[in-house]
């Protein structure tokens, strides 16, 4: 149906940057949200940041100034730059995008694989 291909990610120590991509495809008409989701071992999955439909973007404060959202709705990718990263800030990353898959359906949910982010100190 829909597939949401992620990319990226990787090891840096503390103050390196990193970058992580999501590229939808799939029976697509048009894509609403678009976001970005961090999960630590033994928390819950947290949202990082966000993106309307309209190109309108969100961050958390703890990110807001260091991670940039950004989507390319003609290519279907959305990225996610991390600068500056911290150790708390290591985790696995997961995109997210609400789909409606024809003119006449609904808004459905779907979820990347998820890219590790390791940042050491």
């Amino acid at each position: 149906q829909v597939q949401l291909v992620q990319s990226g990610g990787g090891s840096v120590q503390a103050g390196g940057s990193l970058r992580l991509s999501c590229a939808a495809s799939g029976i697509i008409f048009t894509i609403d949200d678009m976001a970005w989701y961090r999960q630590v071992p033994g928390r819950q999955r947290e949202l990082v940041a966000a993106s309307g439909p309209s190109g309108s973007t969100m961050s958390t404060d703890s990110v807001r100034g260091r991670f940039a959202i950004a989507r390319d709705d003609a290519k279907k990718i959305m990225t996610l730059e991390l600068d500056n990263l911290e150790p708390e800030e290591a985790g696995v990353y997961y995109c997210k995008a609400g789909v409606q898959m024809t003119k006449s359906s609904t808004i459905r949910t779907f979820w990347g694989s998820g890219r590790q982010v390791t940042v050491s100190s």
